[in-house]
């Protein structure tokens, strides 16, 4: 007899113990939720921090850092792990560890402890939110995981803005005289939380594939991501060293090793860190340069709009926030509604989207003044990029169920290495022109045409993912 779908139109696997749709739905994206919350909530408690524990620069910059290198570098390893261990089993894991470290970060007593600490806790991240996406994809099927991807993107753009107001508001309450100790410690009581309440409500873990890590291929790729973002992320600062030119270009011959080995270990019979069969989905990899592009710039508005409400325009770090609610409203209704409109339309709307961005970031240097004009013009730019969802469910829509955990940290990894080159690259610009010319608004010019460019960029990627006929909606298993 066939399952009724529930109120998201979830039809439970045969076999599997699901929770109600939106309940399951919530406890794993309030994870995911607290994952990307802590990548921004300790940006405006730094001055804080830094004065507290005397922190010199690069320790501020590790502070920061140390969360995302780790992150990236192990994304695609906790998806595996998922795959092989059981996705509920390790989303669980993830998150305890997530938990007591961001305990341990509100309590460290130094800044080197609070740098160490932080790169444990993007290691619980990382584990834990690659679950995320493979439980939506194992147990939602048709609309209802178009829907899920769609809040599951909303819930990453909230994030980010929710991480810098909720750090304003945390900071400036003192709670307990905590100062920016609290906006670590309110992810313990979350944590917890959560912890009691997915062993009943989250999916059981069924048909492990079990196998091998891949240490070879993980021996690889871990340096080759590791030796990407860590210059990206900390050159600007200390003035683009030799050291790090050098280590960009070790990373790629990483990346030419990495292939190498996966070649020889799929040739084995072995199974690869990531398969590919993945890579050989139908526009997958098309989807995956949409979504190296498109985080890209939609991180580096975001970093240079903050820094630009900050600067010339004198907003208090909760105020720079605020001003980013309509954006991300923008951006969440479109993840969310999408799907009403004709299936012919859904990829065709993808280079739509991203080509009303770059024409919104041209605008931004003509309006970088500020005023209601500025902020129906970030407005705009929330609609155009909010079809980002519709790129991550064209990449999903043909991944085999067993594939979900590659798929996903694949994904994830492309996602966050985009944001990194994003910050790094449009953010390096609009820091010198506002060194350059002593103001932001004068760095706005600059930055509106290159973001307008990388906008551009996913805009063609978005007409190749366009191309052909509607997809078959994947079948529900039995």
């Amino acid at each position: 007899m066939t399952q009724a779908p529930d109120l998201l139109g979830v039809v439970p696997e045969r076999g599997t113990q699901n929770g109600p749709g939106r309940i399951t739905l919530a406890l794993l994206l309030l994870g995911q939720f607290m994952a990307i919350l802590d990548v921004n909530i300790v940006n405006v408690a730094l001055p804080t921090l830094r004065a507290d524990l005397n922190a010199s620069g690069a320790g501020l910059q590790l502070v920061v850092a140390g969360y995302i290198i780790s992150y990236a570098v192990l994304l695609i390893t906790g998806a595996r792990l998922g795959d092989i261990a059981g996705h509920r089993r390790m989303y669980h894991l993830g998150l305890a560890t997530f938990t007591v470290t961001s305990l341990a970060c509100g309590l460290a007593p130094s800044t080197w402890t609070l740098v160490g600490f932080r790169f444990l806790q993007g290691a619980g991240a990382a584990l834990m939110t690659p679950q995320v996406m493979s439980m939506i994809q194992r147990n939602f099927s048709g609309a209802a995981r178009a829907r899920a991807l769609g809040v599951y993107s909303a819930v990453i753009a909230g994030g980010v803005v929710v991480g810098q107001v909720a750090g304003g508001l945390l900071v400036s309450a003192d709670l307990f005289g905590a100062g920016w100790r609290t906006v670590f410690l309110v992810n313990v009581p979350i944590g917890v939380a959560l912890l009691l309440a997915g062993p009943r409500l989250l999916p059981r873990d069924e048909n492990l594939r079990g196998g091998d890590l891949d240490l070879r291929g993980l021996a690889m790729l871990s340096p080759a991501v590791l030796l990407l973002v860590v210059p990206l992320i900390l050159g600007h600062e200390l003035g683009w060293p030799l050291w790090g030119w050098a280590s960009l270009v070790a990373s790629a011959l990483f990346l030419i090793a990495f292939v190498a080995v996966e070649r020889r270990v799929a040739a084995g019979g072995g199974r690869p860190l990531i398969s590919g069969r993945v890579l050989r989905a139908p526009r997958l990899p098309v989807a995956c340069a949409v979504l190296l592009a498109g985080p890209c710039t939609w991180a580096a508005f975001l970093f240079t709009t903050t820094l630009h409400l900050q600067g010339d325009l004198e907003m208090s770090p909760l105020k720079s926030g605020l001003a980013f609610v309509p954006c991300v409203t923008a951006f969440g209704l479109v993840g969310l509604s999408w799907q009403r409109l004709p299936a012919r339309w859904h990829r065709r709307v993808v280079p739509i989207g991203f080509a009303v961005a770059a024409v919104g970031y041209l605008c931004v240097g003509p309006l970088a003044d500020g005023g209601p004009g500025y902020l129906v013009l970030t407005t705009i730019i929330g609609f155009g990029l909010g079809v980002m969802p519709i790129v991550m469910t064209t990449a999903l829509q043909h991944v085999p169920a067993q594939d979900a955990a590659d798929a996903s940290g694949l994904l994830l990894t492309l996602m966050q290495i985009g944001q990194v080159v994003g910050v790094a690259t449009v953010g390096t610009l609009f820091l010198t022109l506002a060194e350059d010319g002593g103001s932001t608004r004068h760095a706005e010019y600059g930055t509106g045409w290159a973001l307008a460019v990388a906008a551009l960029i996913a805009t063609v990627w978005g007409l190749v993912l366009a191309r052909g006929g509607t997809p078959r909606a994947p079948a529900t298993r039995a």
